[in-house]
């Protein structure tokens, strides 16, 4: 099993900047997942925001955050992180890592329904 803790989020502004972490622990084979990062807040459904494969040289992003948001992975230490900045009210959510196990890469990965590993959450609330 892999465990996944989320951390970083808060309150900021609007047009402010957070870092969100995710750590992974127990019996990790983490070079092994692809990892994404969703949230939703309150009345909608999960969505993607990005995606980083295994090998961290490829990503994905939803639209809404693209140019703003930057995902990143780091596979010796067993973690994947999102900078977030730019901040939006829109943005306000409950964000969770994900994991999954694949030796694939494509838009499936934006698929929440995939993912066998999740995070527990961290609120990120935008004020505007």
């Amino acid at each position: 099993q892999v465990q996944l803790v989320e951390s970083g989020g808060g309150l900021v502004q609007a047009g402010g900047s957070l870092r969100l972490s995710c750590a992974a622990s127990g019996r990790t084979f983490f070079d092994s997942l692809a990892m994404g990062w969703f949230r939703q807040s309150p009345g909608k459904e999960r969505e993607f925001v990005a995606g980083v494969s295994r090998g961290p040289g490829t990503t994905d992003y939803a639209d809404s955050v693209k140019g703003r948001f930057t995902i990143s992975r780091d596979n010796a230490k067993n973690t994947v992180s999102l900078q977030m900045n730019s901040l939006k009210s829109e943005d306000t959510a409950v964000y969770y890592c994900a994991g999954l196990q694949t030796t694939g890469w494509g838009s499936f990965l934006r698929d929440a329904r995939l993912y066998r590993y999740w995070g527990q959450g961290t609120q990120v609330t935008v004020s505007s």
